[in-house]
This record gives C-alpha cells, sequence and structure tokens, in this order.
C-alpha cells in the first residue's frame, strides 16, 4: 500500500499543507479511548491539531469470510476509539478529526460470487442476502459514512495478475479513489485557508 500511501500525501501537499504536518511512516500512533494507543497509516497534526488520520487496507484471497469480519471489526474499532478520545478531549482544541478508509480488494471469483449469510435465530438485513465479499465491502463503506463513522472511504478492486499493471475498477463511484481524494483536499485546503487567515491577522 506504499503508492497510496505516497499518492494521498501528494495530495495534502497540493492541498497547501506543510510536508512535516503530514506523517507517513514514522510518527503515526494516536491514544486511543479504549486502549493506550493504535496505529494508523497516515496522520496529519499541525501544530497541536490533530487533522487526519487515515487508514488503509488490502485483502487478497484465497480467504475472504473471516478476514472480511477482521477487516471490518477493525474499521469500526479504530473509529470509535480515536472518535471517543476525541469527545473526551483527548485531541485539546480541535475540529473532529478527518477519518479515512480505504480498501484494496483482490477481484476474484472467491470475491465476487454471491455469499449466503447464516441466519440461525434472525434473519440478516436484505441487503446482505447473497451479497458478494465485494458487494458486502460496498456496503460497508456506505455505512461507514451514513453513521459518520469516518468522513471518507473508498472501495478499489484490482485482479491479481493485471494489478500489477494498474488495472483496477470501482464498483461504486461514490467509493472511488477521486471522490475520496476530493473529500480529503476539501478539508486540507480548509486548515490551509484557515492558518493563512490567522497569520494575516
Amino acid at each position: 500500500m506504499d503508492g497510496f500511501i505516497d499518492l494521498i500525501r501528494d495530495i495534502l501537499v497540493e492541498a497547501r499543507l506543510v510536508g512535516s504536518t503530514i506523517h507517513t511512516r514514522h510518527d503515526t500512533t494516536l491514544p486511543g479511548f479504549f486502549r493506550p494507543t493504535n496505529n494508523w497509516d497516515i496522520v496529519v497534526v499541525v501544530e497541536t491539531e490533530l487533522i487526519a488520520a487515515i487508514e488503509l487496507k488490502s485483502h487478497p484471497g484465497p480467504s475472504f469470510g473471516n478476514n472480511f469480519n477482521n477487516r471490518v471489526e477493525e474499521a469500526i474499532g479504530s473509529s470509535t476509539d480515536i472518535l471517543t478520545a476525541f469527545r473526551e478531549g483527548k485531541f485539546a482544541v480541535s475540529s473532529r478529526p478527518w477519518l479515512g478508509w480505504l480498501m484494496l480488494l483482490e477481484q476474484s471469483s472467491g470475491s465476487m460470487k454471491p455469499v449466503t449469510a447464516k441466519e440461525s435465530h434472525f434473519s440478516v438485513f436484505p441487503e446482505f442476502e447473497s451479497a458478494s465479499y465485494a458487494r458486502r465491502y460496498e456496503i460497508f463503506c456506505e455505512k461507514l459514512m451514513r453513521e459518520r463513522l469516518y468522513d471518507g472511504a473508498c472501495l478499489i478492486l484490482s485482479q491479481r495478475e493485471s494489478g500489477r499493471l494498474g488495472a483496477y475498477s470501482e464498483p461504486n463511484y461514490e467509493f472511488g479513489f477521486a471522490t475520496f481524494a476530493t473529500l480529503l483536499k476539501a478539508r486540507a485546503l480548509a486548515v490551509a485557508e484557515r492558518r493563512r487567515n490567522r497569520d494575516a491577522e
């Protein structure tokens, strides 16, 4: 995922954030509420204000079932942890941090075929009935945004071989990389503009 990290960093710099405020491979640990700390892939801190925290994940095959559940639990846990810490004043005086979650999923028969959900005692929500793992991730991105657990969610599909040459697809433009980058850039531009106005006073 290093390429995505570098690309996102470039987007933030283009939005006029100082490069030294963008932490990508070191100093990306943030305090939590339910656990002492959590590591993120990209963290942006301007002076004493936490601007953004972004998590990047990949999910190759062949095991999609258990790993899907693990990825979902990790994402929900990370967001809940840091937002609760923010609510409790851990990050001093600051706006709510912009949270981003990006998933690169291997596009294969295992991730694209319909999957039956177990319904031992109660039925699942209708949208999950016979949904492939790719579709489940798309639903997950939608619910992350709807519940405001993350401010940007992105789902990219790529086949194992052609993906090495840069081929990819996005099942839903709403959760495509361009939309993700636009939302993040808007936050970065707002922060940069606010700082310029403050310095001009």
